[in-house]
């Protein structure tokens, strides 16, 4: 689990002389290699794949739905710079909101309380809400790089934040929300028992705070150094609105220090207060 945080972080944070696509494909197959592992752990193989089904299925059929109709999600369609496609939606879309959406999920779980066999529905409800702040979070940071600068989707009719609408939000905190809210149905009725949770502790809960810390670091690595090659100094959206690139990687790393970065740090501090956690 640690090599994998630790290429990711190479990956991430670390300016290398290759394609941003190889970059992206490595980057999530970390992410993907760490959720599979740290959640075999806590949830055993079972509770992982159950995860990540519902993630996949989850994310693919609320997707193709925004694609083909705007609902939840706004008018967007996806370009040819992800690869296939399954339907209107690229492959590795699903794989994605399965690997930091494991993240987010365990900040959740850390901030809130574990899901476990048994628990009160106040954490059954409660820590899928949490998690699903926790998930579009990264989506504040990613989406106006992603979409307005790297032109990986498109957004038909604009949006007023770097081109990206309020109601793209909205659909990711339903989509995410959907999937986490039936994985902790499914913990509550066949998932570990209290005591196998309570058990881990140390380095083990801290590693999905530092892999959603990598995460977040890529976009202000990405500010810092001045963004990504061959985009131009100013791009326009769908609506022919001119945004200064300058500016979206900007915000970019604004969302990912103050919230991502935040949320992160509350995690952190809950680990460091034994007397509490």
């Amino acid at each position: 689990m640690w090599f994998a945080v630790g290429v990711d972080a190479i990956a991430n944070l670390v300016p290398l002389p290759l394609a941003g696509s190889v970059v992206t494909v490595v980057s999530l197959l970390m992410e993907l290699t760490f959720a599979l592992s740290h959640g075999a752990v806590a949830y055993r193989w079972r509770g992982i794949l159950v995860f990540l089904l519902l993630a996949l299925v989850v994310s693919n059929v609320i997707e193709d739905i925004g694609v083909l109709t705007g609902m939840p999600f706004g008018h967007y369609h996806y370009t040819d710079e992800l690869g296939a496609k399954l339907i209107e939606v690229p492959v590795l879309i699903g794989p994605a909101y399965f690997a930091v959406g494991y993240l987010a999920w365990s900040i959740a779980t850390i901030l809130f309380r574990p899901v476990h066999r048994g628990s009160p529905v106040v954490a059954v409800i409660g820590t899928p809400l949490v998690a699903s702040f926790a998930m579009v979070a990264w989506d504040l940071a990613m989406d106006p790089s992603s979409s307005t600068l790297r032109g990986r989707w498109e957004w038909e009719d604009g949006g007023g934040y770097f081109g990206v609408p309020l109601t793209n939000f909205l659909g990711w905190s339903l989509t995410v929300y959907v999937f986490y809210q039936l994985f902790a149905l499914y913990l509550r009725r066949w998932g570990p028992e209290a005591d196998s949770l309570e058990r881990r502790r140390g380095g083990y809960l801290a590693l999905p705070v530092v892999a959603y810390v990598v995460v977040a670091g890529d976009y202000v690595v990405t500010w810092l150094t001045g963004g990504h090659d061959g985009v131009p100094a100013q791009v326009m959206d769908a609506t022919g609105y001119l945004w200064r690139s300058t500016d979206v990687y900007e915000g970019s790393a604004l969302s990912a220090i103050y919230g991502m970065g935040f949320l992160a740090l509350l995690a952190a501090l809950r680990l460091a207060d034994h007397d509490r956690y």
